[in-house]
């Protein structure tokens, strides 16, 4: 692979929704350039993007993947993404180093919900963007439905530039709304040019009308113009394109056959005359020595600089960090300094990756894509600078998981091959997060939904080889009391020599601290439970609130006050106090009206206007109740609820089910309430059922 200067790069992440045709694409695009001989297909498992086995065999894409598409003296890196929510943390990645977009929309579906999620990325990065509408050769595509439908979303800034040709049933050429000319692909896939069909021209003029518009809408001049009639010259228009792409204030539709490779020559020649090279991005970190801003800007001339945006860990070919050049030109054996981890890390040889194969260059200049190897501590979000202008990045905010399942080796024995290999995925995927949550037994993934806990579950077969059961959590349940009682606990065994004795009076009643899991007080009179043996009752209560008497669940806001007993002058002992301390316990909790309490969630869930009405009645099903709504800034709502913490499972799935994917929704915890009746009659059962199960 050459080496290209910051002026020759365009970095150019895929988005849109699940297959909506972006690996495809991408393939059709390394087709054309000359990557391959041959274009590999989904369906037969041989993408350039598509390399991992999981993706092969789910056929759909779940990592993010690079690939440096030469295109004359260029060079474009294309970043293809997964469409599928549960793997947002890749496409996040991708989008924190891509100075520009291309929205894949499928002509034959139309606008997805993951469309306009992939807009709105855009426009929370402030990326230019194209949309490239795929399916041009299926004959019920509808190239000017989408631009009516993103009119309709997105307003005038929406631009076609080019129109399909159909012939008997086939996609033959195209229009060229700018020159208003026709083009046709000959059998040596170049094209020639002819007068624009009559059947074309009603499209013809609407396509230049939404054109001449979204230019008209660029500056007062122009717009004077338009509504004066006056016509506006290719050059005039090719210039605000240029112009007005960069900031977002247009966006170029533009259409094609993934298959036929057709469409994909105008997409290469226009990313490159319309996107910005990283030279006209800004870029800027913080220089941690002074505290002041370092203007970056990917300029090759600044100290060396880099990102590190995703790493790639394999149990057979080793780590590999991806990194973005922010400035500077990187090159073997440089030794660059990680300030987040306070390390020097030598470089050994630095990489291209094309998919899954990685190619040596010599040097990576400000703005370019690449890959460094076997990085000790190095890790995604990182970033590396000289130890003379130690230089942080701003750290990608990536989406948080918030569905869990409880999981546990199938073989015994591997547990500690599992907890290694889901460090390192965790490396990899930084929307994995595991959980010993050792007070209910259980060890948690948590992920971005089912389908991202089912890769994760294969990988670990695949790859690690070793196989995980993946269940439903166990919800954290309480115990606790609701009235005053008050037990006599007498504790006494003889079994020749020294006995045993303890006894002790003690009261228990609600302390009102739900913080807490007890109090303890003493307030005994005369030495009948001499003072060196309090210590030994409190203990004996601090280890009985661990499994409560009602559930065996941890017990909380409860008051023990130790009032009177008696004791043995040879016979006591604290072991023996402590025994009768959480006999006392247990009897007196039974006594004073003990009580099941659930964990309760601050639920938020923010949907598009029309899904509030069908999200507010799934939560009263859920014994969710609705505290408020807000408006958001991109004119959805918030709808916040408080939901107990079991009935959030199975949440993640039907909400997207009733929003077609377009809600989301976060949860944090708020505090513990009664649990109705049935809820806790059912949990007590179970429980009791499986320590029965236990003992047998």
């Amino acid at each position: 692979m050459n080496v290209y200067t910051t002026d020759k790069i365009r970095n150019v992440v895929l988005l849109g929704h699940g297959s909506c045709g972006k690996t495809s694409l991408a393939e059709a695009m390394a087709y054309l350039a000359g990557m391959t001989n041959r274009m590999g297909t989904i369906a037969d498992k041989n993408t350039i993007s598509d390399f991992d086995k999981e993706e092969q065999k789910r056929q759909f894409s779940i990592f993010a993947s690079v690939l440096p598409i030469p295109w004359g003296e260029y060079k474009i890196n294309i970043l293809d993404t997964p469409g599928y929510f549960d793997f947002v943390g890749e496409v996040e990645e991708a989008v924190s180093v891509a100075d520009a977009a291309i929205i894949v929309v499928s002509g034959k579906s139309g606008i997805e919900t993951g469309t306009k999620k992939a807009w709105e990325l855009c426009d929370k990065y402030k990326l230019p963007r194209m949309i490239f509408v795929t399916e041009m050769d299926i004959d019920n595509a509808s190239y000017r439905q989408v631009v009516e439908d993103l009119q309709n979303l997105y307003g005038k800034k929406i631009a076609p530039f080019h129109l399909p040709i159909r012939e008997n049933q086939e996609f033959v050429g195209y229009v060229n709304v700018i020159q208003q000319k026709a083009k046709k692909w000959n059998a040596s896939g170049s094209v020639d040019k002819f007068e624009v069909p009559d059947y074309s021209l009603d499209n013809l003029k609407l396509c230049r009308e939404a054109l001449l518009e979204a230019v008209a809408e660029t500056s007062e001049e122009f717009m004077d113009r338009y509504f004066n009639g006056d016509e506006f010259s290719d050059d005039e228009i090719r210039s605000a394109l240029r112009l007005n792409v960069l900031d977002g204030s247009i966006v170029p539709v533009l259409m094609g056959s993934n298959t036929l490779a057709r469409g994909m020559y105008t997409l290469m020649a226009d990313i490159v005359k319309y996107f910005p090279s990283p030279e006209k991005v800004e870029c800027a970190g913080i220089d941690t020595k002074t505290n002041e801003v370092f203007e970056a800007n990917y300029d090759f001339s600044k100290p060396k600089s880099a990102y590190v945006f995703k790493t790639i860990v394999d149990p057979f070919i080793g780590k590999y960090s991806l990194i973005k050049v922010n400035s500077g030109v990187i090159k073997t054996d440089d030794v660059l300094y990680n300030y987040h981890r306070d390390t020097e890390e030598k470089l050994g040889h630095i990489y291209v990756m094309c998919g899954g194969k990685a190619e040596e260059v010599s040097e990576l200049h400000a703005g370019d894509i690449g890959a460094l190897q076997k990085l000790s501590k190095t890790l995604t979000t990182d970033t590396l600078s000289t130890k003379a202008r130690p230089v942080a990045y701003l750290r990608t905010n990536l989406s948080k998981p918030y569905v869990s399942m409880r999981y546990k080796a199938v073989n015994k024995g591997d547990e500690d091959k599992i907890s290694q290999a889901i460090q390192k995925m965790m490396m990899e995927d930084l929307t994995l997060r595991h959980e010993n949550d050792s007070e209910n037994g259980q060890t948690l993934l948590y992920g971005m939904g089912d389908q991202h806990l089912d890769v994760v579950k294969s990988i670990l077969l695949d790859k690690y080889k070793v196989d995980i059961e993946l269940k439903r959590p166990k919800v954290a349940f309480r115990e606790t009391i609701k009235q005053k009682a008050d037990v006599e606990y007498k504790y006494k065994k003889q079994s020749g020599g020294h006995g045993q004795y303890g006894h002790v009076k003690m009261t228990f009643e609600p302390s009102g601290n739900m913080e807490e899991a007890y109090e303890f007080d003493q307030c005994v009179v005369g030495g009948a439970v001499p003072k060196n043996f309090f210590p030994a009752v409190e203990k004996g209560i601090a280890e009985a609130v661990l499994s409560g008497p009602l559930a065996a669940y941890p017990v909380i806001g409860v008051k023990a006050v130790l009032y009177d007993g008696s004791y043995h002058p040879v016979d006591s002992s604290e072991m023996a106090f402590k025994v009768a301390a959480k006999g006392a316990f247990k009897d007196g909790f039974m006594k004073a009206k003990p009580v099941l309490l659930e964990p309760i969630a601050t639920l938020k869930v923010i949907v598009p206007d029309q899904y509030t009405g069908d999200i507010m009645g799934d939560l009263n099903k859920r014994r969710g109740r609705v505290m408020g709504m807000n408006p958001t800034d991109n004119g959805a709502q918030e709808i916040v609820a408080d939901i107990p913490y079991i009935e959030l499972y199975g949440y993640n799935t039907q909400l997207r089910s009733m929003t077609s994917g377009s809600g989301t929704f976060s949860y944090e915890f708020s505090r513990y309430e009664q649990a109705p009746p049935e809820v806790a009659d059912k949990e007590i059962q179970e429980r009791a059922n499986k320590i029965v199960d236990a003992e047998e």
